[in-house]
């Protein structure tokens, strides 16, 4: 039996644990944080890539975020389900998984993926149109999980701009 709280509210420790899909859901635990939750579970995507990356070569990785996905469709399904609340903003698993698809198409070094999360987090926040647009086409744990992947889409496009003008014109 879940330990639901009240619907919208911010659930806590107890909810957390309460399920495998509510610990995973939340980030961990990051998206119980009251001040900035999708920022703090973009956060966490960082050790996971630096744990990830080496230990899953190549194709390796791409087929475990396309997992991750996947199972974040059913995990944020049955989490907001629970909550009372389709997308709360406590559920980070979309950030994660959506930031390390950033991380693998990163430039390595610091400054990128410094970058990288402030142009995620951007267009995550923000939700210009075709964030928007997804965010308002999908619904359940797949609604859940696509704005994410469209705002990484965005952050990458983004990056892969500057990082052409920098080869091109002079720069790193």
């Amino acid at each position: 039996m879940t330990t639901s709280p009240r619907r919208g509210a911010r659930p806590g420790l107890r909810f957390l644990m309460s399920h495998p899909a509510h610990f995973v859901a939340l980030g961990f635990g990051a998206g119980l944080s009251p001040w900035g939750p999708g920022s703090l579970g973009t956060l966490v995507a960082f050790p996971l890539h630096a744990m990830l990356k080496p230990a899953l070569p190549g194709w390796s990785y791409l087929g475990a975020l396309a997992g991750f996905f996947l199972a974040g469709v059913a995990l944020c399904a049955r989490t907001g389900h629970d909550l009372g609340v389709e997308d709360h903003p406590g559920m980070v698993w979309d950030e994660i998984v959506a930031f390390l698809a950033v991380l693998a198409f990163t430039p390595p070094g610091l400054g990128w993926q410094l970058g990288a999360f402030a142009l995620f987090r951007y267009f995550d926040i923000a939700k210009p149109g075709p964030v928007r647009w997804a965010e308002r086409r999908f619904r359940g744990g797949l609604g859940v999980m696509i704005d994410d992947a469209v705002a990484a889409f965005l952050a990458l496009l983004c990056l892969t701009l500057i990082k052409l003008g920098l080869d091109n014109y002079g720069g790193m």
